[in-house]
């Protein structure tokens, strides 16, 4: 770029303006890392749980960024089993999965729709939608905010859902059942469902099922928020892994699957055209000779906002396990075990920031606070235990 600046321009007009936009550059970096909706420094924290003697519903939190101190939570909405939440990309309105087994007279469980006051951290119930299925574990909002994709892991399939301009949900415009089995003799008997996610170009939705032992690929319609079996129609996993949830790289180049059953994450490089998904890695979860005792199972997969580390929850052994990411070849390689302090880490959210992870143990009724170190990826307990009951996922949503 030098050569072709006129002579008359000075050495240190040069340096000034190399010097601007070094700094452009480092503003525009920071600005994406906070997020489409720009610096903040705080974030409203939402939980999602399991409702019973220690819940209520959604609970929600003020999370400093300065001072990695988060607030008492406290209920946001009253509704049933909101499990697992999901935000729509600006952010302006909140979907959770009710995991029931009955939504008015139908064997079916829920989806709840939520506006978000950005100044208060309030919700506002929008409506509710059957989610096609029973017991929905798992929701996602597609690139683009206008549809909610479902895992009906009871009923072993996934539902899309329109959004209106509103944020309210209309009925499923999809309904697909898995079929199939694998080698699990509990497990693995029939399709479980267990979490949906659109790739970073908004073109294919990728599902997770646990009991078949598959990744379901599908288009997705964006004008009428269909799905639709992608070619190939999936990607296969060896017997008895159990995928559960699925976590994209930034790049959208590989896709990071963690298995309950195997205590493993798979690595897969991804074809942007086809869809498809090629087997790159298959990794432990677990420390180096330590076994996998059949109470032990994996929970939650998150790419870290910069794309450089994978964090994974092991239940049973109740630690997080860090990885660091290859950006050539999207290979993992092992930094960390650390005990999540608490029983059953079943969901964490990791902030827009790329500077914390809290960390939910669902059955000791927890949430922990861990600084991230951006150099290593590092996870640090801040110190800071929440009084969350039975959480099972965590998102943010900057303070406006």
């Amino acid at each position: 770029m030098l050569s072709t600046l006129p002579q008359r321009v000075g050495r240190r007009q040069v340096a000034a303006l190399m010097l601007g936009l070094a700094t452009s550059a480092v503003t525009m970096a920071l600005a994406r890392a906070q997020g489409p909706t720009g610096a903040s420094n705080a974030m409203f924290v939402y939980f999602g749980t399991y409702t019973g003697e220690k819940s209520q519903g959604i609970y929600r939190a003020r999370l400093d960024l300065a001072a990695g101190t988060v607030s008492e939570p406290e209920l946001a909405a009253t509704v049933t089993s909101p499990s697992f939440l999901a935000l729509d990309p600006a952010r302006r309105h909140l979907y959770a999965a009710n995991e029931m087994g009955k939504f008015g007279d139908k064997p079916t469980g829920a989806v709840s729709g939520f506006a978000i006051d950005r100044a208060t951290g309030a919700l506002t119930l929008l409506n509710q939608e059957s989610s096609g299925g029973s017991g929905p574990a798992h929701v996602s909002v597609d690139r683009k905010g206008h549809t909610v994709l479902v895992a009906n892991y009871g009923g072993g399939s996934v539902a899309s859902l329109p959004i209106g301009p509103d944020g309210r949900l209309g009925p499923a415009a999809s309904v697909i059942v898995h079929e199939g089995s694998s080698v699990h003799p509990k497990r693995q008997t029939k399709p479980y469902a267990h979490s949906i996610n659109m790739d970073t170009v908004n073109t294919f939705a990728y599902a997770a099922d646990l009991g078949v032992d598959r990744i379901f690929i599908y288009r997705l319609d964006p004008t009428s928020s269909k799905l639709t079996p992608a070619t190939p129609a999936y990607a296969t996993m060896t017997p008895g892994s159990g995928p559960r949830h699925l976590s994209f790289h930034p790049s959208g180049k590989y896709a990071y699957v963690i298995n309950e059953l195997a205590l493993t994450v798979t690595v897969f490089s991804r074809d942007a055209k086809s869809g498809a998904l090629t087997e790159v890695q298959t990794i432990s979860t677990l420390p180096a000779g330590q076994a996998a005792d059949p109470a032990f199972s994996t929970a939650e997969v998150v790419v870290h906002p910069s794309g450089k580390f994978l964090y994974g929850s092991n239940r049973g052994h109740d630690s997080l396990v860090v990885f660091a990411i290859d950006d050539k070849t999207g290979k993992l390689t092992l930094v960390q075990h650390v005990p999540t302090q608490g029983s059953t880490p079943r969901g964490f959210g990791i902030d827009p920031t790329g500077r914390y992870l809290l960390a939910g143990n669902q059955r000791s009724d927890s949430v922990v606070v861990f600084r991230i170190d951006a150099t290593s990826g590092r996870l640090t307990p801040t110190g800071q235990t929440l009084k969350v009951g039975s959480p099972v996922s965590v998102v943010f949503v900057p303070v406006t």
